[in-house]
């Protein structure tokens, strides 16, 4: 497989980049503060040939929890989102082998900070604990500042790579000044096609930074393998790419195919197998849903995601597309591109029409709301045109 020339990143016993096998990471879906479950899935990723595995941590209880697993899976290379709360990086970073931090969230806190110096306390922690650090910035999170700045420098259908791309590159330059290179960036959209363009952008651009590559939420098999693969095979086929997340809605014991999943595409394209997948098509129903990982607040979600599917396929001839997310963390800003969105709390699935707050509603009543947005919006666009 033709590889890009980057430099090599180290993350505990796996290399990234500089031709090195591409690394197949994926998330625990459990609750961090549930040490057995948590312990037991950082296992099954491992062992089904998770090269990294992620762990949430989104407070100090968190992190004396991950201490723990980090000695009952020492074989296991940990990696640690730290979200919205970047202070955390002092208190994870002696625990884990990777630390990602999201660019767009480091804008909402310290705000008296600039981004510079928060990103120097990520980087002072980073490396006094020997770790290595991804750059990750996605489409719906992007900074606000970026955001508005790139606002309109898109084609249709690409709105927001710019800023993603320009985002990414903001950051490498900071760390690059910072004296710290033992990063990886990733640019993630749920729309392959966005995936596509931000990688290829930034490739041509910084060739020498390993990319992690995924499409978020990409939801449910076999249709998330599907916008999965359209990515990946265009862009590792041209080199893009060092290591990847394949990001499923699945059950929590099912979680290691995510891995099975990641792995057969990258055998398939070293091998030159392409299988005949369906071109991403701009028409007909498309349903996003999130990866299931710790955040999320009620496990009921990943039933409501399934039962979401099905209802919906009455409509699977309209241009209509369903985002269901499972954590406030994401759910708010990634679910104001679909038609209709839900993003689920502990007691309530908030559903919205684009960006407009519909509602909240308990899990056995928003299917029946849903329905009847889908019926409205059915109705304003009229009958299936002719393809």
């Amino acid at each position: 497989m033709k590889r890009a020339p980057s430099r090599t990143v180290r993350a505990g016993s796996v290399t990234i980049g500089g031709g090195h096998p591409i690394v197949v990471q994926s998330m625990c879906a459990t609750r961090t503060q549930d040490i057995e479950a948590t312990v037991a899935q950082t296992k099954m990723l491992h062992e089904a040939g998770a090269g990294l595995v992620r762990i949430a941590v989104d407070n100090v209880a968190d992190v004396d929890c991950l201490a723990e697993i980090r000695g009952r899976v020492p074989e296991a290379n940990l990696v640690v989102d730290l979200q919205e709360n970047y202070r955390l990086v002092e208190r994870v970073a002696p625990h884990v082998n990777k630390v990602r931090y999201n660019p767009g969230h480091l804008y909402h806190h310290e705000k008296q900070k600039t981004i510079r110096e928060k990103v120097a306390f990520i980087v002072e922690h980073t490396a006094k604990n020997d770790c290595a650090m991804r750059i990750g910035v996605n489409c719906g999170s992007v900074d606000p500042a970026m955001a508005e700045k790139f606002e309109g420098a898109d084609g249709p259908g690409l709105d927001g790579v710019t800023a993603m791309v320009e985002s990414a590159l903001e950051h490498c330059r900071i760390l690059d000044d910072l004296g710290f290179t033992r990063y990886v960036v990733s640019m993630k959209d749920s729309d392959p096609r966005k995936v596509i363009e931000g990688n290829q952008r930034f490739a041509a651009a910084r060739p020498d930074v390993p990319l992690h590559l995924g499409v978020t939420e990409a939801g449910m098999l076999p249709d998330g393998a599907i916008k999965t693969r359209i990515a990946f095979e265009q862009l590792l086929s041209k080199g893009v790419g060092d290591t990847l997340r394949v990001s499923l809605t699945l059950p929590f014991a099912e979680k290691w195919r995510e891995v099975e999943v990641g792995n057969q595409i990258i055998t398939d394209i070293e091998a030159g197998r392409y299988r005949s997948v369906p071109v991403f098509q701009d028409h007909g129903l498309n349903i996003i849903s999130c990866p299931s990982c710790s955040r999320v607040e009620n496990e009921a979600f990943v039933d409501l995601a399934f039962k979401v599917k099905e209802m919906a396929q009455y409509a699977k001839d309209y241009d209509i597309t369903i985002a269901v997310m499972g954590c406030r963390v994401n759910g708010p800003g990634e679910t104001d591109d679909a038609d209709l969105g839900l993003w689920c709390g502990p007691a309530f699935v908030n559903l919205k029409k684009g960006p407009i707050d519909v509602g909240a509603f308990k899990y056995d009543e928003v299917l029946g709301r849903l329905r009847v947005e889908m019926d409205a919006l059915i109705a304003a666009k009229g009958p299936v045109p002719a393809r």
